[in-house]
This record gives structure tokens, sequence and C-alpha cells, in this order.
């Protein structure tokens, strides 16, 4: 796993077989307790190999290469995953479900073994206070000269950009 992110709710996903490259956003729906890189836990659950069926948010990647209609064109897509290869063996959540990676592979019933993979894995680094606090002060001025890190931690910028006190 080293070095591979762990896909969570909102992580893009495309299908090889899209006649236009599109998208489609991976909805968690098989747990509510286990998140990835979201200090509050309210919106990045992570997504396990039990995201199957009808698990993201429009259920298409627009016109399938594998349904041609006859004319030239070809039949939507729907999107229907079947099952994940490529998930974490090693941890287990509380759905019984294997961690999937940002190279983890779904199949779908028209398209086949593998033929959705992971665009964007989802997470988004998120400054906290204890961040600010154990930054380095003359690494951050050599990055961002504009902004005193030691000032931030003084005064009390949460992560929003408000003061507290």
């Amino acid at each position: 796993m080293s070095g591979k992110h762990v896909v969570v709710q909102g992580a893009t996903v495309k299908c090889k077989f899209s006649v236009e490259p599109k998208t489609d956003i991976l909805k968690v729906k098989t747990q509510e307790k286990h998140y990835a890189n979201d200090k509050d836990a309210e919106k990045k659950l992570i997504a396990t190999d039990k995201e199957v069926g009808q698990t993201l948010e429009k259920n298409t990647f627009g016109k399938c290469k594998m349904q041609p209609n006859g004319s030239g064109d070809y039949l939507p897509c729907q999107a229907v995953i079947t099952k994940w290869s490529g998930f974490y063996e090693k941890v287990t959540l509380s759905n019984k479900g294997k961690l999937l990676l940002e190279d983890s592979k779904a199949t779908c019933p028209i398209g086949g073994p593998d033929c959705i993979t992971v665009d964007k894995h989802g997470q988004k680094a998120e400054v906290s206070k204890q961040n600010a606090k154990n930054a380095q002060p003359e690494l951050q001025r050599q990055i961002n000269p504009m902004v005193d890190i030691k000032e931030l931690v003084e005064i009390g910028y949460t992560d929003e950009g408000t003061i507290y006190s």
C-alpha cells in the first residue's frame, strides 16, 4: 500500500468504454463509521470493495462503446459495479469491506472485468491548527514569504480562515 491513497467518498471514476471521456462520482453507501483525511469526520467516508451495485452519483459514463445501437451510435451507459479488484487486503473495516486504493478497478456486467478505474481518489489536504503549530517557520517563509505561520498560530486562525479566541 506504500505510496497509494485510500479512495474516499467523492472520488471520481471513469470507464474505458465511455464514448466521451466522462467521469462519475463514487458514493460510499456501505458504512458510516470510517473516515480518511477528514479532521471533522463528516465528508470523506472510506470506500471499500463492498461498494457494489449502483453506487455512483449519476450511474452513467455517457454513451457506451460496448452497446452499439446499429445506426452508428451507442446506447447510454448504465453503470453497475459488480465487484472490485486491487483493494488493500490487510485492513478490514466494520462493514467487512477491504479498502479501495487509487489503483483499484471495478467490473461492470457490460464492460467486463476492470473496465472502471479510479480517476481521482477524492482526498484533499486539510490544514489543521496542529499543522500550523508543527510547521517550521523558516521553511514556511521560503515557501510562502507573504505569510508568517508563527503569527497565524498566535492570532488563532481556524482552518476556515476565521479568528478564534
